[in-house]
């Protein structure tokens, strides 16, 4: 087995991967008590990187992005390389391709990459520069993952588990959209694997099919064991929502859809959880949390 240090403690995915993991000599630390340089590499085997900022906000300037998600990488990485890592998996986004196109197909491992904000341009060019730094006896793996849910989970997710929970009638009826998403236990799988395989280069971890937002918000309500009566917002309101607060809007009826069937391959890998298998795991946490 492995010896594996986390770099970003008490963190969603790190906190996942720590109890579901199949390694067990596992450590985390946080960045931002520990300078890179203070940091003892040797003896670990992986180092998994998860300090980020994680969400584009304007209350953020744009040069915190990039000096936390590409440049303390970058450190983190050439100190765990001259320690002695194997390994190097770093946690990427799929908002490294930029906005989704409407009818455009879903991404793959090799769409190219055109990201439009800090956060995914960070990320980007923090992937770019890892992959410069690959050697034989230093392999790095980037793992893009869409949105990860699961038990635990905080931003995005949380919010629609709440609106499900406290609102009966949403405007949600026949979304006809497509969005990925990453069940934490299918995340932790994915990096077990790549572990495993010590497998080098870039990987899409998701589960194995997209959902309407419909769709979701029925999974939600059944294994919240609620009722909710879904209405179609009108065209021109989706429309002129999307306008004026794209962010949200483009979450509830935009498409966000990837294809990770190289990954599959790759690594000859099935996801463990169906969809349905994560969300009714994430629920039944949201509502022990709740109680």
């Amino acid at each position: 087995m492995s010896r594996i240090l986390i770099t970003g403690a008490n963190s969603f995915v790190g906190t996942n991967y720590i109890k579901s993991s199949i390694h067990k000599e596992i450590s985390e630390i946080s960045l931002f008590q520990n300078n890179p340089e203070q940091i003892d590499f040797t003896g670990y085997d992986v180092v998994i990187h998860l300090v980020a900022i994680v969400h584009q906000s304007r209350r953020i300037k744009d040069d915190k992005y990039f000096k936390i998600n590409r440049d303390l990488c970058l450190e983190v990485a050439e100190h765990a390389r001259n320690g002695g890592v194997k390994q190097f998996i770093f946690l990427s986004t799929v908002k490294v391709y930029g906005e989704f196109i409407p009818n455009s197909g879903p991404w793959n491992e090799d769409s190219s990459c055109l990201p439009e904000d800090s956060y995914g341009k960070s990320k980007y060019e923090a992937e770019v520069a890892l992959r410069k730094m690959e050697t034989t006896n230093f392999i790095v793996s980037i793992i893009r993952t869409p949105l990860v849910y699961g038990v635990g989970v905080k931003a995005n997710m949380l919010s629609i588990l709440r609106l499900v929970d406290k609102f009966p009638i949403l405007p949600l009826a026949k979304v006809n959209n497509k969005r990925s998403f990453t069940s934490a236990e299918n995340l932790v799988a994915f990096i077990d694997r790549i572990i495993e395989r010590r497998a080098s280069g870039i990987f899409i971890a998701m589960d194995e099919k997209p959902l309407s937002t419909t769709d979701l918000v029925y999974l939600i309500s059944r294994y919240l064991n609620k009722r909710v009566f879904l209405f179609r917002m009108p065209e021109f309101i989706v429309e002129a929502g999307k306008s004026l607060i794209p962010k949200i809007f483009d979450r509830l009826y935009g498409s966000f859809e990837m294809d990770n069937s190289k990954t599959l391959r790759e690594l000859d890998f099935k996801a463990p959880l169906s969809t349905e298998e994560g969300i009714e795991n994430m629920v039944i946490a949201y509502m022990q949390n709740k109680s």
